[in-house]
Protein backbone atom coordinates (compact mmCIF):
# COMPACT_ATOMS: atom_id res chain seq x y z
CA UNK A 1 0.00 0.00 0.00
CA UNK A 2 1.15 3.71 -0.59
CA UNK A 3 0.54 6.63 1.99
CA UNK A 4 1.06 9.99 0.25
CA UNK A 5 1.49 13.08 3.00
CA UNK A 6 1.29 16.65 1.27
CA UNK A 7 3.18 19.15 3.18
CA UNK A 8 2.75 22.73 2.30
CA UNK A 9 5.27 24.33 4.71
CA UNK A 10 7.17 26.91 3.45
CA UNK A 11 10.05 26.88 5.85
CA UNK A 12 12.90 24.00 6.56
CA UNK A 13 12.12 22.86 8.94
CA UNK A 14 8.63 23.64 9.76
CA UNK A 15 5.79 22.74 12.09
CA UNK A 16 3.45 21.77 9.64
CA UNK A 17 6.09 19.35 7.99
CA UNK A 18 6.28 18.63 11.56
CA UNK A 19 3.11 17.72 11.90
CA UNK A 20 3.15 15.48 8.87
CA UNK A 21 5.54 13.50 10.03
CA UNK A 22 3.56 12.84 13.54
CA UNK A 23 0.53 11.69 11.85
CA UNK A 24 2.48 9.70 9.20
CA UNK A 25 3.75 7.82 12.13
CA UNK A 26 1.10 7.25 13.78
CA UNK A 27 -0.59 6.44 10.70
CA UNK A 28 2.24 3.74 10.12
CA UNK A 29 1.96 2.71 13.68
CA UNK A 30 -0.71 0.65 12.77
CA UNK A 31 -0.82 -0.08 9.36
CA UNK A 32 1.99 -1.63 6.67
CA UNK A 33 2.57 1.01 3.82
CA UNK A 34 4.99 2.91 2.00
CA UNK A 35 5.35 6.24 2.40
CA UNK A 36 6.12 9.28 0.11
CA UNK A 37 6.36 12.86 1.31
CA UNK A 38 5.50 16.12 -1.16
CA UNK A 39 6.73 19.40 0.10
CA UNK A 40 4.58 21.38 -2.24
CA UNK A 41 7.29 24.60 -1.39
CA UNK A 42 9.57 22.88 -3.92
CA UNK A 43 7.17 22.32 -6.84
CA UNK A 44 5.72 26.00 -6.06
CA UNK A 45 7.17 27.68 -9.66
CA UNK A 46 6.29 24.63 -11.49
CA UNK A 47 2.43 24.94 -9.84
CA UNK A 48 2.55 28.32 -10.96
CA UNK A 49 3.49 27.72 -14.29
CA UNK A 50 0.79 24.21 -15.20
CA UNK A 51 -1.85 26.74 -13.83
CA UNK A 52 -0.26 28.88 -17.43
CA UNK A 53 0.69 26.56 -19.74
CA UNK A 54 -1.86 23.80 -18.76
CA UNK A 55 0.75 21.09 -18.87
CA UNK A 56 2.47 19.88 -15.74
CA UNK A 57 6.55 19.27 -15.35
CA UNK A 58 7.62 16.23 -15.03
CA UNK A 59 8.26 16.80 -11.28
CA UNK A 60 4.92 18.14 -10.90
CA UNK A 61 3.39 15.03 -12.91
CA UNK A 62 4.89 12.99 -10.80
CA UNK A 63 3.73 14.17 -7.27
CA UNK A 64 0.27 14.24 -9.16
CA UNK A 65 0.16 11.15 -10.32
CA UNK A 66 1.42 9.76 -6.51
CA UNK A 67 -1.38 11.35 -5.24
CA UNK A 68 -3.83 9.66 -7.58
CA UNK A 69 -2.59 6.24 -6.99
CA UNK A 70 -2.17 7.13 -3.42
CA UNK A 71 -3.81 4.14 -0.52
CA UNK A 72 -4.19 7.26 1.62
CA UNK A 73 -3.37 10.48 1.62
CA UNK A 74 -2.19 12.95 4.73
CA UNK A 75 -2.60 16.80 3.72
CA UNK A 76 -1.02 19.30 5.92
CA UNK A 77 -1.45 23.07 5.61
CA UNK A 78 -0.26 26.34 7.66
CA UNK A 79 -2.77 29.02 8.04
CA UNK A 80 -2.53 31.85 5.59
CA UNK A 81 -5.27 35.09 6.91
CA UNK A 82 -7.65 32.18 8.30
CA UNK A 83 -7.87 29.45 6.21
CA UNK A 84 -4.92 27.02 3.92
CA UNK A 85 -2.43 28.45 2.12
CA UNK A 86 -2.37 29.90 -1.64
CA UNK A 87 0.03 27.15 -2.47
CA UNK A 88 -1.96 24.18 -0.73
CA UNK A 89 -5.03 25.11 -2.86
CA UNK A 90 -2.91 25.39 -5.88
CA UNK A 91 -1.82 22.15 -6.14
CA UNK A 92 -5.35 20.63 -5.62
CA UNK A 93 -6.18 23.02 -8.47
CA UNK A 94 -4.62 21.18 -10.80
CA UNK A 95 -5.15 17.88 -9.85
CA UNK A 96 -7.33 15.69 -11.96
CA UNK A 97 -10.88 16.16 -10.79
CA UNK A 98 -11.37 12.13 -9.84
CA UNK A 99 -8.14 11.81 -8.45
CA UNK A 100 -9.27 11.92 -4.84
CA UNK A 101 -12.83 9.89 -5.12
CA UNK A 102 -13.37 7.59 -2.50
CA UNK A 103 -9.75 7.95 -1.15
CA UNK A 104 -9.40 8.16 2.57
CA UNK A 105 -7.65 11.72 3.34
CA UNK A 106 -6.28 13.30 7.12
CA UNK A 107 -6.34 16.63 7.25
CA UNK A 108 -3.96 18.85 9.12
CA UNK A 109 -3.20 22.52 9.50
CA UNK A 110 -0.71 24.54 11.97
CA UNK A 111 -0.92 28.01 12.98
CA UNK A 112 0.18 30.43 15.51
CA UNK A 113 -2.99 30.83 17.74
CA UNK A 114 -5.77 28.20 18.91
CA UNK A 115 -8.09 30.85 16.91
CA UNK A 116 -7.87 29.23 14.01
CA UNK A 117 -8.52 25.58 15.17
CA UNK A 118 -11.62 25.36 13.23
CA UNK A 119 -9.48 26.12 9.66
CA UNK A 120 -10.02 22.07 9.22
CA UNK A 121 -13.61 22.09 8.93
CA UNK A 122 -14.77 25.47 7.57
CA UNK A 123 -12.62 25.48 4.71
CA UNK A 124 -10.12 22.02 4.39
CA UNK A 125 -13.12 19.79 5.20
CA UNK A 126 -15.49 21.16 2.35
CA UNK A 127 -12.56 21.33 -0.28
CA UNK A 128 -11.91 17.54 0.22
CA UNK A 129 -15.60 16.68 0.17
CA UNK A 130 -15.72 18.43 -3.27
CA UNK A 131 -12.99 16.52 -4.75
CA UNK A 132 -15.42 13.47 -3.32
CA UNK A 133 -12.71 12.03 -0.89
CA UNK A 134 -13.50 10.51 1.99
CA UNK A 135 -12.69 12.89 4.68
CA UNK A 136 -11.61 10.85 8.04
CA UNK A 137 -13.75 12.31 11.00
CA UNK A 138 -10.60 13.49 13.18
CA UNK A 139 -9.09 16.47 11.64
CA UNK A 140 -5.65 17.91 13.53
CA UNK A 141 -4.99 21.88 13.88
CA UNK A 142 -2.00 22.43 15.84
CA UNK A 143 -1.14 25.67 17.66
CA UNK A 144 2.32 26.84 18.45
CA UNK A 145 1.28 26.51 21.99
CA UNK A 146 -0.18 23.01 21.33
CA UNK A 147 3.08 21.33 20.88
CA UNK A 148 4.37 18.64 23.71
CA UNK A 149 0.66 18.93 25.10
CA UNK A 150 -1.13 15.52 25.35
CA UNK A 151 -3.51 16.37 24.02
CA UNK A 152 -1.98 17.04 20.59
CA UNK A 153 -0.27 13.90 20.60
CA UNK A 154 -3.70 11.40 21.37
CA UNK A 155 -5.53 13.49 18.41
CA UNK A 156 -2.97 12.10 16.43
CA UNK A 157 -3.05 8.83 17.59
CA UNK A 158 -6.65 8.84 16.75
CA UNK A 159 -6.49 10.35 13.71
CA UNK A 160 -3.82 8.24 12.86
CA UNK A 161 -5.49 4.80 13.24
CA UNK A 162 -8.56 6.18 11.34
CA UNK A 163 -6.70 6.44 8.01
CA UNK A 164 -5.34 3.50 9.06
CA UNK A 165 -8.25 1.65 9.58
CA UNK A 166 -10.09 3.07 6.50
CA UNK A 167 -6.47 2.23 4.58
CA UNK A 168 -7.01 -1.32 5.27
CA UNK A 169 -10.62 -1.96 6.91
CA UNK A 170 -10.60 -4.92 9.03
CA UNK A 171 -12.23 -8.53 7.44
CA UNK A 172 -13.22 -11.95 9.00
CA UNK A 173 -9.31 -12.56 8.10
CA UNK A 174 -7.76 -9.82 9.24
CA UNK A 175 -9.50 -8.37 11.86
CA UNK A 176 -9.29 -4.47 13.09
CA UNK A 177 -6.60 -4.22 15.77
CA UNK A 178 -7.72 -3.90 19.16
CA UNK A 179 -5.76 -0.89 19.80
CA UNK A 180 -7.12 0.93 16.57
CA UNK A 181 -10.17 0.27 17.21
CA UNK A 182 -10.06 1.82 20.83
CA UNK A 183 -8.44 5.10 19.05
CA UNK A 184 -11.06 5.79 16.87
CA UNK A 185 -14.20 8.05 17.54
CA UNK A 186 -17.42 5.66 18.55
CA UNK A 187 -20.48 5.41 16.72
CA UNK A 188 -24.25 6.14 17.81
CA UNK A 189 -26.38 2.89 17.03
CA UNK A 190 -27.05 4.90 13.74
CA UNK A 191 -23.41 5.12 13.03
CA UNK A 192 -23.03 8.83 13.68
CA UNK A 193 -19.79 9.84 15.82
CA UNK A 194 -20.93 10.34 19.12
CA UNK A 195 -19.10 11.07 22.26
CA UNK A 196 -21.07 7.94 24.41
CA UNK A 197 -19.95 4.87 23.57
CA UNK A 198 -22.71 2.41 22.88
CA UNK A 199 -21.18 -0.24 24.97
CA UNK A 200 -21.51 2.13 28.06
CA UNK A 201 -25.10 1.73 27.38
CA UNK A 202 -27.40 4.39 27.29
CA UNK A 203 -31.02 4.97 26.43
CA UNK A 204 -32.14 7.04 22.96
CA UNK A 205 -35.15 9.05 24.21
CA UNK A 206 -37.43 10.09 20.92
CA UNK A 207 -38.00 13.62 20.38
CA UNK A 208 -41.81 13.40 20.27
CA UNK A 209 -41.48 11.83 23.95
CA UNK A 210 -39.34 14.71 25.23
CA UNK A 211 -41.86 17.08 23.74
CA UNK A 212 -44.72 15.60 24.92
CA UNK A 213 -43.08 16.15 28.35
CA UNK A 214 -42.98 19.53 28.14
CA UNK A 215 -46.07 20.16 27.09
CA UNK A 216 -46.84 18.00 30.47
CA UNK A 217 -45.28 20.55 32.45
Amino acid sequence: MKLVVVSAGLSSPSSTRLLADRLTAATLAHVDAEPEVIELRELATEIAQHFVTGFPSARLAAALDAVAAADGLIAVTPVFAGSYSGLFKSFFDVIDKDALTGKPVLLGATGGTARHSLVTEHALRPLFTYLRALVLPTAVYAASEDWGEDGLARRITRAGSELARFMAPATADAPLNVDTAAAIAPRSLTGAITSVDPADGFEVVPFEQRLAALRAR
